[in-house]
């Protein structure tokens, strides 16, 4: 059985959205099974309250200590001047102690993203974000051009080689769009797939 965690940010949504299409996609690989976990919030409830961040989210929260268990991970996180969130770069530092043992070496990688404007860091929050697992050892693997949604020149949409994105809006009230949950569908299968050879 191979393993699949898909570990997600998501403050008003948007990346826990893509995270369940991801996850929709890596499920869809046969010998695949798939959780989905989030990193903790830094804000205190009330803060958060008061932004209007969303805290009914079902998934649980992910400790540092189970990354191991899995044969590929894939992270999400909304960008923050073109690299990841707090919270997301909160949880991996936490992870030296993986870093010593090797314990990620040659475990699969992949990164998704939202970003609020088209031009708004979908593509250098995931690149950057590849550098830490790299440290680690892991395996990248992004989205390929035979997913077709990628070069779809029809519409406004996020989705690149690095990574599935969705556009958020300055408001926040674009929600992800068909063509952006093919990709992210896409996105979960592919890495299910090399992660299944990796562990064969």
């Amino acid at each position: 059985m191979t393993k699949v965690l898909v570990l997600y940010y998501s403050m008003y949504g948007h990346v826990e959205t893509m995270a369940k299409a991801v996850a929709d996609g890596a499920g869809s690989v046969e010998g695949t099974e798939v959780v989905i976990k989030r990193v903790p919030d830094l804000m205190p409830e009330e803060v958060a309250r008061k932004v209007g961040v969303k805290l009914d989210q079902e998934a649980p929260i992910a400790t540092v200590e189970e990354l191991p268990d899995y044969h590929a991970i894939i992270f999400g996180t909304p960008t923050r001047f073109g690299n990841m969130c707090s919270q997301m770069r909160n949880f991996l530092d936490r992870t030296g102690r993986l870093w010593m043992s090797g314990s990620l070496i040659g475990k699969v990688g992949s990164v998704f993203t939202s970003t609020a404007t088209q031009h708004g860091g979908q593509e250098t929050t995931i690149t950057s974000f590849h550098s830490t697992l790299l440290h680690h050892g892991m395996i990248i693997v992004g989205v390929p051009y035979s997913c077709q949604e990628i070069m779809n020149m029809e519409e406004i949409t996020g989705g690149s080689p690095y990574g599935a994105s969705t556009l958020a809006g300055v408001d926040n009230l674009r929600q992800l769009s068909e063509n952006e949950a093919k990709i992210a569908r896409f996105q979960g299968s592919h890495v299910a797939s090399v992660a299944k050879k990796q562990a064969a």
